[in-house]
Order: structure tokens, then C-alpha cells, then sequence
């Protein structure tokens, strides 16, 4: 879901500063210095419901309430999730302890089709929820935010989930070049532009239908500056006073070449980035960690998803920066390489699978 071919160590030219001052927030950083040492398949008609109508989440979900441990899926994109019985994946990710599975859907088909998986589930206790994929082609804000809301209402007309996550790592997509993304000037500004009116839009589509939704933002490495304009109504071309997002859950992607997401150095110095996500003030999910495949064999691999840069440290600090939520990425191996739990079959564990179903017996939340 994230680029794959992200690296952790970016060259950087240092760029204009005029409004960096006016951006960061005084607990930021104090944060910061301390650390340094798309599209539908065109039906866009949905069915008006109310959220009343639609199948509940937490219909007859089990006593367990923590989703601390969960993991990615990618049901409707082929390979192992769609030869693999709804019923079989929710008895692996029970075996594992994973109680909340997050699947991509890009259309009102692929929405029905994870509406009805989470309906299954959730009789079970496992919570699905969706990450609604939506790209920056547009050619201005209006025009995606029309998309973004038509895309955001379909998909909380299939099913009242408690979580939706809006589109994936579009701040990637705003950024000048190799930079790091700690600065508004960091972004270009028609990007940005594009990509604030899909967020947008998809807010307003899902709570056109399900006020009561829990909204999910997210990103990945240091690109932070991105939704400190989101959130204070500034855009790269230094002006203020344009539309401002508000969200409930932080969402970060991070993966082994990232390195420790306590002390991440970039170009432009080392950052605690889950003490910036925790100065947002809203709680932070780690839904994507994962190890990549070139890292090593699959039980160096294991330990590495189990170790202290990853599985053990989000557990460890979870108080600290009020990480509510980590998913590993990904239940299965497919075309995204190989970064599953289980091969590609979608029945043989790897080594990861068996570090992640220990780590979770051991370290209950």
C-alpha cells in the first residue's frame, strides 16, 4: 500500500524557510529537538441509507475490545486474499491474536465485497475496516473533492464500520523531490492542493452517511509538515486561510530500512516521529510495519517484525505516545513482494507468522 521503494535516508537540499516558524508548534518542537541526537469503477450512484440501516460492526462482536494487534489484508486485489475463504482468514488472524484487519477498496464493488467480510468478522470479534483508495488526478481541489465525496459515501453506504481510513500516503505523492517532508516547502503546491480536496471529500462522503465515523489520516516517514497544513489551513505557496481537515486517529507506515521511528534521520536531522504524531493530539495507529524482503533470511526477517525497532518497541511505549493500534504488513505474500505472515498459498506460516503469534501471547494489551 505505501511505496515500496521508499528509503529511509534521504538526500536533502535545504529550501526556504519563511514559514516554518509559522507551522510548527511549540510542543512539536520541543518534540523534535529532543529526538535529534484510484478512482471508482463508475458507479458513482450510490444508494442513499442512513447509518441505521446498514449491518453494524459490533454485531454480536466477542468481549474483547483491544485492536492493539491487527494486521493488512488486500481482499479484491487477487492472488491469495481472493482464493482464500473469508472464514480461513478470520481463523488465521484469530490463531495469530490479530483483532483488526485493514483492507483497501477503491470502488463500490470492492467495498461490497469487504463490507461483506467485515460483516462476517465481526461476529467473531476481529474488526475490518477499510483504507478508501483515491489518487491526486484531478485538476483542482473542487473536482477531487466531488470524487472523494461520491467515493467516501458508497463506501459508508455498504456497511456502518467504526473506522475509515482515508486514502494512502498522498503526502508522498505532494513532495518537490528527495526531501524529507518536514517543511511546508517541502510539497508542491498544486499537489497538495489536489490531494487536501480527495481528503476532504472523503470526509464529507463517509459522514454524509455515518456521522458518527471514526476518521483515519495517514503517512509515512518524515512527511509530518503535510498535515500540519491540513490541520492549520495553510498550503505551500504560503498562503493561509484555505479549508482545514480535522481527523480522529493518526495513522503511520513504517518499515525496516526506516529504521528506529523514535531517532529517524533524514536530511535535515533526526526526529522522535512518534512524538510528533503524539503532538497531534489525536491517537496514532501504526497500521502498516513490516520488514522488507531484501532485509534477510525469513528468521532474521522474524526477529527483526518481533524486535525493539518494531513489534517490541510499539508495545513498549504504547502509554508514552498513546499508540492504540500496530498491524503488520501483510497477512499474506502477493504482489506487493513478499511481506505476509504465510506464503502466498495463503496456508504455509513463515517464521514471521510465528514470531507475531508469540510476541502477541506474551505481551498481552
Amino acid at each position: 500500500m505505501m511505496n515500496r521503494k521508499h528509503n529511509s535516508l534521504r538526500p536533502f537540499t535545504l529550501l526556504s524557510a519563511r514559514k516554518a516558524a509559522a507551522i510548527a508548534t511549540a510542543v512539536l518542537t520541543s518534540v523534535l529537538l529532543a529526538a535529534c541526537g484510484g478512482g471508482s469503477d463508475g458507479d458513482l450512484a450510490a444508494t442513499a441509507k442512513s447509518a441505521d440501516d446498514l449491518p453494524d460492526s459490533t454485531a454480536k462482536a466477542s468481549t474483547s475490545t483491544s485492536i492493539f494487534y491487527g494486521a493488512n489484508g488486500r481482499n479484491t486485489n487477487g492472488g491469495a486474499y481472493d482464493a482464500t475463504a473469508v472464514t480461513t482468514q478470520l481463523a488465521q488472524l484469530q490463531d495469530l491474536g490479530a483483532k483488526i484487519y485493514r483492507n483497501d477498496v477503491y470502488s463500490l464493488t470492492s467495498a461490497k465485497v469487504v463490507a461483506k467480510m467485515a460483516q462476517t468478522m465481526a461476529a467473531s470479534g476481529v474488526t475490518v475496516y477499510p483504507v478508501i483508495m483515491l489518487g491526486t488526478g484531478y485538476n483542482n481541489e473542487q473536482d477531487a473533492y466531488n470524487a472523494g465525496y461520491n467515493l467516501g459515501k458508497q463506501v459508508a453506504g455498504t456497511y456502518k464500520y467504526k473506522y475509515y481510513e482515508v486514502a494512502n500516503e498522498l503526502e508522498s505523492q505532494a513532495l518537490t523531490g528527495n526531501v524529507d517532508g518536514t517543511n511546508w516547502s517541502h510539497y508542491r503546491n498544486q499537489p497538495y492542493v489536489v490531494a487536501r480536496g480527495v481528503i476532504r471529500g472523503l470526509i464529507a462522503g463517509v459522514k454524509s452517511v455515518d456521522g458518527s465515523a471514526k476518521i483515519i489520516v495517514n503517512g509515512t516517514w518524515l512527511h509530518y509538515s503535510f498535515f500540519q497544513m491540513l490541520m492549520d489551513g495553510s498550503q505551500p505557496d504560503g498562503t493561509r486561510g484555505h479549508p482545514t481537515v480535522s481527523w480522529d486517529i493518526t495513522a503511520w507506515h513504517w518499515y525496516s530500512d526506516q529504521g528506529d521511528m523514535t531517532h529517524a534521520c533524514g536530511g535535515t536531522g533526526c526526529y522522535d516521529m512518534l512524538g510528533v504524531l503524539h503532538s497531534f493530539g489525536k491517537p496514532v495507529w501504526i497500521n502498516e510495519f513490516g520488514v522488507r524482503p531484501n532485509y534477510g533470511s525469513d528468521s532474521q526477517i522474524a526477529s527483526y517484525m518481533a524486535g525493539n525497532r518494531m513489534m517490541a518497541q510499539f508495545q513498549s511505549v504504547a502509554s508514552k505516545y498513546n499508540i492504540q493500534s500496530i498491524q503488520a504488513f501483510e497477512l499474506y505474500d502477493d504482489s506487493e513482494g513478499a511481506f505476509g505472515l504465510m506464503k502466498s498459498d495463503g496456508q504455509t506460516p513463515k517464521d514471521a507468522y510465528w514470531a507475531y503469534k508469540n510476541f502477541v501471547a506474551t505481551h498481552p494489551m
